[in-house]
């Protein structure tokens, strides 16, 4: 293996691993909206959102808003969390480290050494074959790692009224899936470096075929929210739908795990764009004094959205009707609520699939401070299971609403949310 070839090695997937893994986020949120207070309570939300949040959870929820409420905006609702499940980041590190081990190594070594200073020749040697022996050992851990996240954010203009509440939406949805494709031969060559029966030189960067894949999505939607409260005997029945335009942005970008360049990832010369329409719906009631059962569906219509091919390589984009059904039990002072995916949440056919469900409590401890706590688990063990906690305040006579959340779970998972509305 040649300097130049060694060089190349420094371009390594912790060039775009590192920093898409830490802007990306696994999915609290099993829809494609993000919500402090929601998120704080488990990821929860189809019975037990305000009026304020009904567009992002369910639009049923919209008659909840009392003829004397004002006009409600989040401006806006955003959310982080990161997973390293695998430790990807740390190993992709050390591979980085290890390549410039490599290239160090030949930036000192002269061939003229091998008869003028046979002894720094052979540190050079014994150099080359400890990098080689460490990289193979990192390839072999890094064999099967993903890297998978989501992250969301919303506006909303919410408007009650008694005969027919409506709300604007805007969201933006973003999931990104990683992965590397270790070839053995890699490891065997490295392997044979390693134990010297064979010594890098020109030509064998075409022995290499290890690669690394990055696809990710954008979805944004555009609409508007609408409700109205039913009869059915002596029952009140709310049903809301939201029509709403639907952008989707895919990329996908692969090349080789020793030249994958961050920066290429979102190029343009690797994005499909599409645009389509959609519609969320749902239902609620209430029953007696405390309690309200909920019923919503995102994105009713059906999609399959292909990425470019790119060396040989494609995936799907999937759009599928996410039913969620729920239930909250409520007082003045307390919130607890409860949400089961009755559908799986899909995403690109590279990923498996995941079906959520979450448990939260809310306790207003003041008119203008409330405390909450949550679980969310992924009931096909796919995704990971996280606690969440956090806390909303709601000063000036409840014009200005703050909430803040924040979230643990296994395989080094951590995240925050934050949401910021005004009532008028």
């Amino acid at each position: 293996m040649t300097k130049k070839n060694i060089h190349s090695l420094k371009l390594s997937p912790a060039a775009v691993l590192v920093p898409l893994i830490f802007t990306s986020f696994s999915s609290l949120a099993a829809g494609s909206y993000f919500d402090a207070r929601n998120d704080a309570m488990g990821g929860t939300g189809v019975a037990s959102s305000n009026y304020t949040t009904a567009p992002l959870t369910n639009p049923a929820l919209l008659t909840k808003g009392r003829a004397e409420d004002n006009v409600s905006v989040i401006l806006p609702s955003v959310g982080v969390q990161i997973s390293d499940k695998d430790k990807m980041v740390d190993k992709i590190d050390d591979v980085t480290d290890t390549v410039d081990r490599y290239q160090n190594v030949f930036d000192d070594f002269d061939a003229g050494d091998l008869l003028t200073d046979p002894a720094g020749a052979l540190d050079v040697i014994n150099n080359v074959r400890s990098a080689s022996g460490d990289l193979a050992n990192q390839l072999r851990d890094l064999r099967g790692n993903k890297a998978d996240g989501s992250a969301g954010a919303a506006i909303v203009v919410a408007v009650p009224n008694e005969t027919l509440p409506f709300a604007f939406v805007a969201k933006a949805y973003g999931t990104v899936h990683l992965h590397t494709d270790v070839a053995q031969s890699d490891i065997d060559y490295l392997d044979a470096v390693a134990n010297g029966t064979r010594f890098p030189q020109a030509g064998d960067q075409y022995l290499l075929r290890s690669s690394a894949t990055g696809v990710a999505a954008i979805v944004a939607d555009y609409g508007i929210a609408v409700a109205h409260e039913f009869k059915i005997g002596e029952q009140a029945v709310s049903v809301g739908i939201t029509p709403k335009l639907q952008q989707t942005r895919l990329y996908n970008y692969r090349a080789s795990v020793y030249n994958f360049d961050k920066d290429k990832v979102t190029d343009s010369e690797y994005r499909t764009n599409d645009t389509g329409f959609n519609l969320d719906a749902g239902l609620s009631t209430d029953v007696g004094e405390n309690w309200t059962f909920g019923l919503s569906a995102q994105n009713l219509i059906s999609r399959d959205i292909e990425t470019k091919e790119v060396n040989g390589y494609r995936d799907t984009y999937q759009i599928r009707p996410l039913v969620t059904a729920g239930a909250a039990w409520h007082t003045e002072k307390l919130t607890a609520s409860l949400d089961v995916d009755a559908t799986r949440t899909k995403r690109f056919k590279s990923q498996a699939d995941s079906q959520y469900a979450g448990v939260g409590v809310e306790y207003r401890v003041l008119d203008w401070l409330q405390l909450r706590g949550g679980y969310h688990a992924d009931m096909k063990s796919n995704d990971v299971n996280v606690v969440s906690a956090g806390f909303g305040i709601s000063p000036f006579n409840n014009r200005v609403h703050l909430d803040l959340a924040g979230s643990v779970g296994e395989d080094d998972t951590w995240g925050a949310m934050a949401q910021l509305g005004f009532s008028f």
